[in-house]
Formats: structure tokens, C-alpha cells, sequence
């Protein structure tokens, strides 16, 4: 079945570095756009990057650009994001998510399938 797995959060003091990973299963992620999204407490879920396939051109939002960068991993079916000078506001669920079509999105309500969120916390 289409699956998509994320990984790789976890604990990160401010200022610091992570990068999270998104395996898809049951498709191969090369041919669609893929998407990073996260959720804090109290908030909605926030679109925070996404590559799309026609030109492999990348977004990011407002509030990660230049701290955040996106990979496509292919030979693994994966994606990274790499996530640099880490603070209080990054803290969150995120999820990696595609609109299983070949352009990115800005609207959640096009992203067909989601993984289940991993969880990273930028602590004091």
C-alpha cells in the first residue's frame, strides 16, 4: 500500500541541528512532489517545505527559510530535511506529506497521503 514513514526526531537544544527523513513505501517518490508540514501545540499545521519534479525547484516557508533544507534521497525512496539554528518555535509534530501529483501545493486539502509525524523538540 502507498505509505509514507517519517523518522529522525527527538530531543535538540536551541541553536543546534536535525535532520528528519520520510521513506515512501508503495510508490516511488521520484515522480511526485513531496511536502514537509508541522504541527505545534495550539496551532495548525504549518506547510514548511516542499520539491516538486518538473524542475526539482524546492519552497520553503517564511519561517524555516535558510535554516532548513530539503533532499530527495533516490536510490533510498527518501527525503531529508536538514534543520539548522533550531529554537522554541520549531518544536513540533512534523509530517511529510505529497499531493501524489507532480507539483507542490499550498493547500493542505491537496496532499493525499500523510505519514504518521515525528516528533522534535527544541528544549531549555
Amino acid at each position: 500500500q502507498v505509505r509514507l514513514v517519517e523518522s529522525g526526531g527527538g530531543l535538540v537544544q536551541p541553536g543546534g541541528s536535525l535532520t528528519v527523513s520520510c521513506r515512501a513505501r508503495g510508490f516511488t517518490l521520484e515522480y511526485y512532489a513531496i511536502g514537509w508540514f508541522r504541527q505545534a501545540p495550539g496551532k495548525e499545521r504549518e506547510a514548511i517545505s516542499c520539491v516538486s519534479t518538473n524542475d526539482g525547484s524546492v519552497y520553503y516557508g517564511d519561517s524555516v527559510k535558510g535554516r532548513f533544507t530539503m533532499f530527495r534521497h533516490h536510490a533510498n525512496n527518501t527525503v531529508t530535511l536538514q534543520m539548522n539554528s533550531l529554537n522554541a518555535e520549531d518544536t513540533g509534530v512534523y509530517y511529510c506529506a505529497t499531493p501524489y501529483d507532480h507539483d507542490c501545493s499550498g493547500e493542505r486539502g491537496d496532499y493525499r497521503y500523510w505519514g504518521q509525524g515525528t516528533q522534535v523538540t527544541v528544549f531549555t
